[in-house]
C-alpha cells in the first residue's frame, strides 16, 4: 500500500481537515470550557471512526493491513494517554485558561499532520534502503523502555525551549491573554499573545513524542499510509481524552509500567525481526492485554487508596458512643458544639 496513489494519502488529510473544520466551526465556534459529556461524546466519535476505518482496510486489503492498523493505533493510543501528563503540566505552568485550551490543542493536531508525516516519510525511506535501521529504532525503543521503567520523568521546561526562546526574542509579547487569539492588533501594531508560546511549545514537545511513538508503530506495521493514519486517529482522540481524562489522569498508577512493557516488547520485536517473525495477531493481543490489565489494576488501586483514606478518616474521628474521660470535650446530641461534663 506504500506505492498507492497519492490521493490515499490525499483523500485521509481531507476527511481529517472536514473533521477539524466541524468541529471548530461546529461545536467550538464560541471558545468555552470543553464538558466531559461533550469530551466524552467526540472520543466516541473517533474511536468508532478509527474502529471503522479497520473495518474498511479489512474489508479492501485482509485481515493483515486491518491487524496491523488496529495495532499501530492502539500503540499510538497509550502512548499518547502518556502525554497528556505533560499536556496538563504545560496548561498549568502557563495558566491557560480552560476555555482557550481546545484552541492550542486544535492547531497543535494541524501541525501534528506535518510533523508526523514528515517522520514517518523519512523513517520508511530509510528503513526501505537501510534495513540494518529496524535495529537501531528497536535498540531505541528497549533503551526508552528501560529509562521509563526506572522511573525517569519528561521534564518540561519551556524556558529551555529553543521555539520559546526565539519568540521572545523576535517577537512583541503582550504580557496577559487576549481571549483565544494567537495575534492581536493594539495601536495599529500586531503582537502575539503567550497562547502562541504555549502553542509552540506544545508543537515542540510533539517532535519529541514523535521520536518514541513513530518508531514504536514501524514495529506491527511497514506501509507508510497504516502508520500515518494509525498516528492521526491517536492523534485526533487525544484532544478530547484530555479534556475527558486531565482530571483523573493521576489515577492511572499503572499507565507506565505497561507503556514500558509495551515498548520494550516492540523493541526486542524489531531487535529479532531478521530471526523470527511475531505474527501481527499476538502483537495486538499482547499490547492490548498490557493496556486491559494496566487499567483494570489502575482502577483497583485507585479504590483500594479511597477506602484506605475513609477508614483513616474513620479512625482519626470521635465515637460519640464513647465516654469522654474527665477533662475532655464529649459530643452533645443535638448540639453543634461540644460541651465539658
Amino acid at each position: 500500500m506504500g506505492h498507492e496513489s497519492i490521493w490515499l494519502y490525499v483523500g485521509f488529510i481531507v476527511f481529517v481537515l472536514a473533521m477539524l473544520a466541524a468541529d471548530l466551526g461546529v461545536f467550538q465556534r464560541r471558545a468555552h470550557a470543553v464538558s466531559m459529556k461533550e469530551a466524552g461524546l467526540w472520543t466516541g466519535v473517533v474511536v468508532f471512526l478509527a474502529l471503522l476505518f479497520g473495518i474498511g482496510l479489512y474489508l479492501w486489503r485482509g485481515s493483515e493491513f486491518s491487524l496491523e492498523f488496529l495495532a499501530g493505533y492502539l500503540v499510538e493510543q497509550a502512548l499518547s494517554v502518556d502525554n497528556l501528563f505533560v499536556f496538563v503540566l504545560l496548561f498549568s505552568i502557563f495558566a491557560v485558561p480552560r476555555a482557550y485550551q481546545h484552541r492550542v490543542l486544535f492547531w497543535g493536531i494541524i501541525g501534528a499532520l506535518i510533523l508526523r508525516g514528515l517522520f514517518i516519510f523519512i523513517g520508511s525511506a530509510l528503513m526501505e534502503r537501510f534495513h540494518w535501521f529496524i535495529y537501531l529504532f528497536g535498540a531505541f525503543l528497549v533503551y526508552t523502555a528501560i529509562k521509563l521503567a526506572a522511573g525517569k520523568e519528561v521534564e518540561v521546561k519551556p524556558e529551555n525551549n529553543p521555539l520559546m526562546r526565539f519568540a521572545r526574542r523576535f517577537l512583541p509579547l503582550t504580557e496577559s491573554y487576549h481571549e483565544e487569539h494567537f495575534f492581536v492588533r493594539l495601536a495599529g501594531k500586531l503582537w502575539a499573545t503567550p497562547l502562541l508560546l504555549v502553542l509552540l511549545v506544545v508543537e515542540s514537545t510533539d517532535v519529541a513524542f514523535a521520536t518514541d511513538s513513530v518508531p514504536a508503530v514501524f514495529a506491527v506495521a511497514r506501509d507508510p499510509f497504516i502508520i500515518y493514519t494509525s498516528n492521526i486517529f491517536a492523534i485526533l482522540c487525544l484532544r478530547s481524552l484530555y479534556f475527558l481524562l486531565a482530571g483523573a489522569i493521576e489515577e492511572f498508577h499503572y499507565l507506565k509500567p505497561a507503556l514500558s512493557l509495551i515498548l520494550g516488547f516492540v523493541g526486542v520485536k524489531m531487535l529479532i525481526s531478521h530471526f523470527y517473525a511475531i505474527p501481527i495477531g499476538i502483537s495486538l493481543l499482547v499490547i492490548a492485554g498490557l493496556l486491559g490489565i494496566a487499567m483494570a489494576a489502575s482502577v483497583v488501586y485507585a479504590q483500594r487508596q479511597a477506602q484506605r483514606a475513609v477508614d483513616g478518616n474513620l479512625e482519626g474521628s470521635p465515637d460519640p458512643a464513647i465516654p469522654a474521660r474527665k477533662g475532655e470535650m464529649a459530643p452533645q446530641a443535638g448540639a453543634g458544639t461540644p460541651a465539658k461534663r
